[in-house]
């Protein structure tokens, strides 16, 4: 057990941040703006700034969202790409970092174990194990912020198949791509069909000999442009932020409708998403679109995957990559083979089959020495647990920009600081409201929010509890809504109001 070192009330923070990724700079970036006095850190167990942007180095890493959503609302996206790759946006963010002097802030390499909330002294003390020392720490903090994302840093989910060790080849995750991984001339089989699938197989084809995604089933696969040409257009004759809002506000537009407009009638916008496809295969691609692109399930009952300029399309138009729909039997020697009997060749297989999720980047909580489980607390507004005091969470959204969300959430939090400094109330907390029917906090079919039903929050069936995953009533709820609002609770320190 690591020798632990405790903190002094001088030492207690008012913001404690988790995570130096795309919630986290923005975050600290609000809370620098809005509430300047605030004494804030920031918590990376990494050694770099980042988060997924940083972590992920797998060939073809980008973006599927544009960047004029996915960037933050008050720093503008000027690179040209709309769809862009993992270094430009890794730099965008250690940019505005940077720039919003938050680097010194961030302690790096120091990785929040657990958390324990206190009424009596109306903080958190925030458990830390220090990697550069072996040290186990404990930090205070009146405010908790949990900007960790959703998945696990450490582990991917990694099925297990038979046969395996007889494999003669690579194997490899694309949450921990090997630096240097020669694959020029190899044959490679790339197991998933999702974001991450669709990204690796036409980077990796322009140097390998031939890449085949072998799917279990079917993902919405449809081809945006790279670049946006009237975002161009805008900046051109417009100062740069308001080219930028602009453009924003265009594209959570679009996306808003193309999603109204899936859900109202998904078997139309089906049926059109296919022939997008066959018209990119083309007559000639030796891959079936009613085959291999028409998903079982509707259009964003799971995430619709973006190849920028159909890269994936003109990969197989080309007869450099290839599409194959089946189950695996088990691995071989020389490959992989199907449940039809088919064997495909690899000298390096590709195991891009989805995240493991958990909340609060894998931390446990405490409310005056209760353990606290996610998943038997509700949602309120998508950023805070019911009945847990001075904690927020970023989770951004499923059919949209993640940062959207979290952009809303630290104006949010920074909106409820200033309340409860003006009041002097240093104890908020949402307080779960009796006969508000439960609901799943993500309605995906994907696996990876399946297999983390039991880990994540609940939501309500009705506000403030509802997760809308919509940004137009989330504004209006989030941004100009009440803080008082009879659900959120103030009190003096001592108990829980």
């Amino acid at each position: 057990m690591p020798h632990t070192v405790s903190a002094t009330e001088h030492d207690i923070l008012d913001v404690l941040i988790i995570g130096a990724g795309l919630s986290g700079i923005g975050a600290a970036w609000q809370l620098r703006k809005q509430c300047p006095g605030k004494r804030f850190a920031i918590l990376e167990a990494r050694d770099a700034i980042g988060g997924t942007w940083d972590l992920f180095r797998y060939p073809g890493i980008r973006s599927d969202s544009d960047m004029y959503t996915l960037g933050y609302r008050f720093r503008p996206w000027t690179n040209p790409k709309a769809i862009a790759d993992g270094p430009s946006i890794r730099a965008y963010i250690r940019e505005t970092a940077e720039e919003g002097g938050i680097t010194p802030h961030i302690r790096f390499r120091q990785k929040a174990v657990s958390a324990a909330w206190s009424s009596s002294e109306a903080c958190w003390s925030v458990v830390v194990d220090k990697a550069d020392s072996g040290e186990r720490g404990i930090v205070k903090a009146r405010f908790l912020y949990s900007c960790s994302g959703y998945y696990s840093y450490d582990e991917a989910y990694r099925p297990l198949f038979d046969g395996e060790a007889d494999f003669g080849g690579t194997l490899v995750v694309p949450q921990f791509w090997p630096e240097g991984l020669d694959y020029a001339g190899k044959r490679v089989v790339v197991i998933g069909s999702g974001a991450t699938a669709v990204t690796v197989v036409p980077s990796m084809a322009e140097k390998a000999a031939h890449v085949t995604m072998l799917q279990r089933s079917p993902s919405y696969v449809v081809t945006r442009p790279a670049e946006d040409r009237i975002a161009h257009g805008l900046r051109r004759i417009l100062p740069e932020q308001a080219a930028y809002a602009l453009t924003r506000w265009k594209n959570v537009f679009v996306g808003m409708f193309f999603y109204k407009l899936a859900r109202s009638r998904p078997e139309p916008v089906k049926q059109h998403i296919v022939r997008m496809a066959a018209r990119q295969l083309g007559r000639d691609a030796d891959v079936d679109a009613a085959t291999h692109f028409t998903p079982n399930y509707k259009p964003w009952d799971q995430r619709v995957c973006a190849v920028p300029d159909g890269d994936l399309f003109r990969a197989i138009r080309k007869g450099q990559a290839s599409v194959v729909t089946d189950t695996i039997d088990r691995f071989t020697a020389g490959g992989i083979r199907l449940a039809s009997g088919k064997e495909l060749p690899a000298d390096i297989v590709v195991v891009a089959t989805g995240l493991k999720l958990n909340v609060m980047g894998g931390m446990t909580l405490t409310v005056d020495g209760r353990p606290v489980e996610p998943n038997a607390h509700m949602a309120y507004k998508g950023m805070m647990l019911s009945d847990v005091p001075n904690l927020a969470m970023a989770f951004g959204y499923t059919n949209a920009s993640w940062t959207l969300k979290a952009d809303l959430t630290a104006e949010y939090v920074c909106r409820l600081l200033r309340y409860m400094d003006r009041h002097g109330k240093p104890i908020a907390v949402p307080r779960r409201e009796p006969g508000v029917e439960p609901v799943p906090f993500l309605s995906f079919t994907s696996g990876y929010v399946q297999r983390a039903q039991h880990l994540l929050p609940q939501q309500g069936a009705r506000a403030p509890w509802q997760v809308y995953q919509n940004y137009l009533k989330d504004l209006l709820t989030i941004r100009f809504g009440r803080i008082a609002d009879g659900v959120m609770r103030f009190g003096a320190k001592g108990a829980l109001p």
